[in-house]
């Protein structure tokens, strides 16, 4: 980590936008400056479609910073969703420049410049490489290779490509709130750290964050990033089908479904009597809480199904040894993690990371890609662009912002 540096991270999501300030203190640790949440709606399924509403929120949570902290932010790394995203796993091997000396950080920072020479198709851009690990001539597996004799080394990485038309509208939106985009990390890549505990870091696993209104996908296989995808239903969509099907409004559904929330009718104890109190028709009705299970496990059964159909049509599944979930969306409801076994036929639990209960769940996400910026190796340095007082910002090309992200 470099101590001292200050990152902006800010996480779009369906239901909301957030934004945290960490510093890298001198003991290489996160510390808060400040964290900001507010509700927006510019995002569905996925799919920007209202720019205005996010920038506003966005401008709104800037100048709270401002406000409270005394900061002017010029900068923010940013978390993009899966479905926009595409990895390639590439490697390259070099031999040391003085391999007398020992491997050089010049020598590690030219492989990784290197491990980037890729064809991306059109309509793809590079925004980040992941370094897995680097193989010496012996064959021994190191995180770090600088100062290790070896007359050739073999990096392996994975090199993120994004979508240029989701780059474009972010661009667009940070460019109407004159901020610049540090830096674009997915993500399951930026929650990976906060979510899984020490074993898991090494395991097969797959992480499931199961939002308001989108399933994020990240498939990790040890310390490599394998696969990501977004599928459009989280839990506002249970949540509407409870409004829906029982005729009352979503306020009231919501709160049913936090107080009852089951996701599997089997596990009922009682099945009490539940009055509704806003049904449409002005009248009063009663209800059996298996009706209202009934309809929660369904929608569920969908988001799991849905998964298990995108991760089985990638041959991916069969390497996934267990599931993690998090996300708000369904992690409060009793019994997901159940559900989620029988449907995928794999062992799924809810995150126990052990930083991820230090954090409240709506500035996760966004905690998250702080941490992970923080701790990207070899980069001299990560830091935002902060002032104490304010000056004229110009909006700078965001692909040339995340060439400098890695080193170039």
């Amino acid at each position: 980590m470099a101590i001292g540096d200050v990152i902006v991270g800010i996480d779009i999501g369906t239901s909301k936008v957030s934004l945290v300030v960490g510093k890298v203190n001198n003991f290489s640790q996160i510390e808060i400056v400040c964290t900001y949440s507010t509700k927006c709606r510019g995002l569905k399924k996925g799919k920007i479609i209202d720019e205005q509403e996010i920038a506003t929120a966005i401008e709104k949570l800037v100048k709270n910073v401002e406000t409270d902290a005394n900061l002017i932010i010029n900068s923010a790394y940013i978390t993009i969703p899966g479905k926009y995203i595409t990895i390639v796993q590439n490697s390259v091997q070099r031999e040391p420049k003085d391999k007398y000396s020992g491997i050089s950080v010049k020598d590690v920072t030219t492989s990784i410049m290197q491990v980037k020479d890729i064809d991306v198709p059109d309509g793809k851009q590079i925004i980040d490489i992941v370094e897995n690990e680097f193989i010496l001539e012996n064959g021994k597996s190191v995180s770090d290779p600088v100062g290790n004799l070896s007359s050739v080394f073999t990096l392996k990485a994975q090199v993120i490509l994004a979508d240029k038309e989701y780059m474009r509208q972010i661009s667009q939106i940070f460019r109407k709130v004159d901020l610049d985009i540090d830096g674009m990390v997915p993500t399951s890549l930026a929650q990976r750290g906060l979510a899984l505990d020490s074993n898991e870091l090494n395991d097969n696993i797959m992480l499931l964050d199961i939002g308001a209104g989108n399933t994020d996908i990240g498939v990790f296989e040890g310390e490599s990033f394998v696969y990501t995808n977004t599928i459009p239903l989280g839990g506002d969509n249970i949540t509407n089908d409870i409004a829906l099907v029982l005729n009352i409004s979503e306020e009231e559904a919501d709160k049913l479904k936090k107080q009852y929330g089951l996701a599997m009718k089997s596990f009922i104890d009682n099945d009490n009597e539940i009055l509704l109190t806003t049904c449409k028709d002005d009248s009063k009705k009663v209800i059996k809480s298996s009706e209202l299970i009934e309809i929660i496990e369904a929608r569920i059964e969908e988001i799991f199904s849905l998964v298990n159909k995108d991760i089985s049509s990638k041959g991916i599944k069969q390497r996934i040894n267990n599931v993690v979930l998090i996300g708000q969306g369904i992690t409060n409801i009793n019994k997901s993690d159940v559900a989620g076994k029988i449907i995928l036929n794999i062992p799924v639990k809810i995150a126990t990371g052990r930083l991820i209960s230090t954090v409240r769940p709506e500035y996760r996400t966004a905690y998250a890609l702080v941490r992970y910026v923080a701790a990207r190796p070899f980069a001299k340095t990560v830091s935002s662009s902060i002032d104490t007082e304010s000056s004229e910002n110009i909006f700078k090309n965001v692909i040339e912002k995340i060439k400098e992200f890695f080193y170039s």
